[in-house]
């Protein structure tokens, strides 16, 4: 299996007792980024003078005894998509190169009331699509770390930081995770408050973490102090990690991604199914529900659904860019815009009823299952060297994101956790559940976890 994570939970007591400080916790972190970001290459910015000052001020809180919260002191990524005040935000795309608006977005500002560090803005796919940035996977070079949150899943994999922010429309969070051997809390929609991010209906800001501890605690102090997204209740849950609790029964969520699983991952995946049996829980497939069937059902198209509505409510985004310079996005965001430019309000209202018929249809599965489970990616991360000038642009080359377009059309809470290794690389397993019902998705992530044995395929 991939090395121990980074974590931070389990630093606070020697904060407390004197054996170690957030500043000195800070220049670890620090030191593992001048090693390892040569070639991860997951930062955009960072701002190490001001994280060093407020890592100073944390240590201060914690030997008076006045930490702000648990996660005071921790060093933590923003992805490029999100504002902060004291550096830039330039969302992978030349259009944005130098926009610095000098406000923090409403998680980010969450995350300096509770005392977190601010290290950096890390890699984004060009304006949070399809399109590449430098960032490398940090298992092996050769490889994409996923996107569109590709630094924050890399710089928590390479163990430069506990915890980072992205944010996730199709499967931007969850499959990064997946390829970079994370943990990830992909909310209720509008779970987390995403400030400035309102424009389209499925992003969600969600949190890469080296731990189920950490992934929770990050989340949770963003949401007691900045709430959810406006008309939403925002992320509901304990103030500290939800215990573990072992299901009962589990569904398996197949998508249309299960035909071309390859035979190492669907193996793989497979003996994890055998080993929840095993453990007591019952695991249902299609065939075992009709209900499951149904939902099966239902989700053919979905990816397609999900490119469509993102596309057509992004696209006025696009059409000024191109407006202003016919080359300021990419080939490949110019590609997504013509899409939508076919589009008409007609077509984009069927996608919304396709939409609500999925919605139904998983609401109908409370009753059946506890979650459902299935593969946060098609497989480990797909080779990437880069687009062939002169040939036909790779369509996904930061993976697919078939396995995590139902969570984002739905709107339901989804976390990966990394338990199998697939050819020497990270394969999550990821734990979808209701709306609203975060909680239980992480308290079963973290059953999981600490009770199947990991997988190695």
């Amino acid at each position: 299996m991939i090395d121990a994570a980074l974590t931070f939970h389990d630093a606070t007591h020697r904060f407390a007792g004197g054996t170690d400080t957030p500043r000195a916790y800070l220049e670890r972190c620090l030191e593992t980024m001048a090693a390892r970001e040569p070639v991860v290459r997951a930062w955009v910015v960072t701002n190490e003078t001001a994280a060093r000052e407020a890592a100073d001020a944390s240590t201060q809180r914690w030997r008076d005894g006045r930490a702000l919260s648990a996660i005071d002191g921790m060093p933590v990524g923003i992805k490029d998509l999100l504002e902060t005040r004291d550096m830039p935000t330039q969302m992978g795309c030349p259009a944005y190169r130098g926009n610095f608006p000098r406000r923090d977005n409403a998680a980010v500002w969450a995350l300096r009331q509770a005392g977190a560090v601010v290290l950096g803005k890390t890699v984004t796919t060009e304006l949070g699509g399809a399109h590449p940035g430098p960032t490398t996977n940090p298992f092996d070079q050769r490889r994409t770390p996923g996107g569109s949150s590709s630094g924050s899943a890399a710089a928590v994999g390479a163990g430069m930081v506990p915890a980072a922010l992205g944010t996730q429309v199709g499967g931007s969070v969850i499959r990064p995770a997946s390829y970079c051997g994370n943990v990830a809390l992909k909310p209720t929609q509008g779970g987390l408050n995403r400030g400035e991010r309102q424009a389209t209906s499925m992003s969600t800001t969600g949190v890469h973490a080296g731990s189920i501890e950490d992934m929770w605690q990050v989340a949770i102090e963003i949401a007691r102090r900045a709430g959810g997204d406006p008309g939403r209740p925002g992320l509901v849950g304990p103030p500290t990690p939800p215990p573990a609790r072992r299901p009962a029964v589990l569904g398996v969520m197949e998508t249309e991604g299960w035909g071309a699983l390859d035979p190492a991952s669907k193996r793989a995946f497979e003996q994890v199914v055998d080993r929840l049996r095993a453990a007591g829980v019952t695991v249902l497939r299609r065939t075992d529900h009709p209900m499951l069937d149904a939902f099966e059902a239902a989700l053919v198209g979905v990816q397609a659904m999900t490119s469509a509505i993102t596309g057509w409510e992004n696209h006025w985004l696009f059409r000024n860019l191109v407006a202003q310079d016919e080359n300021a996005i990419s080939a490949r965001s110019r590609a997504v815009l013509a899409a939508a430019e076919r589009m008409t309000p007609e077509d984009y209202r069927l996608r919304l009823l396709q939409r609500e018929e999925v919605r139904r249809r998983h609401a109908a599965l409370a009753p059946v299952v506890d979650a459902l489970i299935a593969p946060a990616s098609p497989g480990p991360a797909p080779l990437w060297a880069g687009d062939v000038p002169g040939q036909t642009l790779v369509p996904r080359p930061t993976g697919d994101a078939v396995f995590n377009t139902p969570s984002s059309g739905i709107g339901a809470p989804a976390v990966t956790i990394p338990l199998t290794t697939v050819g020497g690389m990270p394969m999550g397993i990821q734990v979808m559940a209701q709306v609203e019902m975060d909680a239980q998705a992480t308290a079963i992530a973290r059953w999981m976890l600490e009770t199947i044995p990991p997988v190695v395929a």
